[in-house]
């Protein structure tokens, strides 16, 4: 863990600054590609991935150590074989990882945050999902188990291979030439998040390209079909948790509506969208099917409420910020204390963001386990070891935090506005 969060502590400061020179870009370029809160809601869900992983939040069925330990029946000797062997096994386990997710149902649940932004931008990658608790995908890597690479080369090279991913989340890079062929580009991943018919499902390689044309998934962009982004069925809010797991809900509400048995047990494992036919007459719901008249997600909001939110995201990195580098002091209660109030920070102020009611509820939980942890502890978690007077100032924004969501909510708002409709 501590591990990770020392990576981690190196890693954001990069994504932030290549956010920032993408804009910067984007701006010269008159080509722009961020919406203001929809870009709050990606880095917001990066948040609550990292802090799902930092409490190691998943259940692992198979460890990858337990079938090395039993199953090898080779060990590679060459340092350079075997961390390359390692990179490719690992993009190898992640295409059909990341098909499967696309093509079972109730697996399309641990991806769907990933394709909820109807804009396709750096920040977009940081869409990383929390409802994958179950680790179900340990079979992908019988292959590398089996040719006996160490469990700690995997620790190592997985984090590289994932930060790898990050940089072709952009439609500011056109196709790169020869590099089309080999490595997965801006291009190819762009057709992946498109919701284009003839797009639809296609390129789920992660790094190297072969994978979706030897297994017949692969499709170019075309230069006259632009790509549309987001997913097929609107999620229309920018609460992280809400569209985590808003595609379970619908499975469980479509299963427990049908009449039919049997397809209370298939719609799980059907391919992803089906639904039993009597529950789609009785209960229909709002399916994108013109990409192209299709009207993004767009709440009306204030310039005073754009900044507030854009304050709110720039205090929780720096408070999530100070658990990264001081992991180690910590105590692992303390690290799950300090992951819920950012958790609860974060859903409250999305949900402020989506103008629904509920950030109001989750303000005063917010304030009031801040409170109680600052009295628990003496202060907040140690923080006053290293800047006097800081928990003074972290009461106060808690403090402020809540007194804005009650003007924005119960003053500013507007009436008639009918927030959240999709999942209300």
């Amino acid at each position: 863990m501590e591990t990770y969060a020392t990576a981690l502590s190196y890693a954001i400061p990069g994504f932030i600054v290549l956010i920032l020179i993408e804009y910067l870009i984007s701006r010269l370029k008159k080509t722009p590609v961020n919406e203001s809160m929809d870009t709050i809601s990606s880095i917001s869900s990066g948040i609550t991935n990292t802090l799902k992983s930092l409490i190691g939040l998943t259940v692992i069925i198979i460890s990858y150590e337990w079938m090395v330990e039993h199953i090898a029946l080779l060990q590679i000797k060459s340092t350079i074989l075997v961390y390359a062997l390692t990179f490719i096994g690992l993009d190898f386990a992640g295409y059909w990882s990341h098909r499967f997710n696309h093509t079972v149902n109730v697996f399309w649940n641990r991806h769907i945050i990933h394709h909820s932004s109807e804009e396709y931008n750096l920040a977009c990658a940081l869409r990383q999902n929390v409802s994958a608790i179950v680790s179900i995908y340990f079979f992908l890597y019988i292959p590398l188990a089996l040719l006996g690479i160490p469990a700690e080369i995997v620790a190592f090279v997985a984090p590289i291979h994932f930060f790898a991913q990050f940089w072709y989340h952009t439609r500011l890079i056109n196709k790169m030439g020869f590099l089309e062929h080999i490595i997965v580009t801006p291009s190819h991943h762009r057709v992946h998040h498109a919701i284009n018919d003839e797009y639809l499902d296609k390129n789920y390689a992660e790094i190297f390209i072969f994978w979706d044309k030897l297994f017949g998934s692969f499709q170019e962009e075309l230069p006259d079909i632009p790509p549309v982004y987001g997913v097929k069925k609107p999620v229309n809010t920018w609460n992280p948790f809400f569209i985590n797991f808003m595609h379970l809900w619908g499975i469980i509400k479509d299963a427990w509506r049908t009449q039919n048995w049997l397809d209370k047990i298939k719609i799980w494992f059907m391919p992803t969208g089906w639904r039993p036919e009597d529950v789609k007459e009785r209960y229909p719901i709002q399916i994108t099917i013109n990409p192209y008249t299709r009207k993004k997600y767009k709440p009306e909001s204030s310039l005073t409420l754009k900044l507030w939110s854009w304050t709110q995201l720039v205090i929780t990195i720096a408070l999530m910020y100070y658990l990264l580098i001081n992991i180690g002091d910590l105590e692992f209660i303390q690290i799950v204390n300090y992951s819920i109030f950012l958790a609860i920070s974060i859903f409250a102020y999305t949900s402020l963001m989506d103008r629904h009611l509920i950030s109001l509820f989750a303000e005063f939980i917010k304030l009031s386990l801040g409170l109680y942890f600052i009295l628990n502890n003496g202060d907040w978690f140690g923080i006053d070891t290293v800047f006097q007077g800081a928990t003074i100032i972290i009461l106060g924004y808690m403090i402020v935090s809540f007194l804005c969501s009650l003007y924005f909510q119960l003053i500013e708002r507007k009436k008639g506005f009918q927030p959240f409709q999709q999942i209300a």
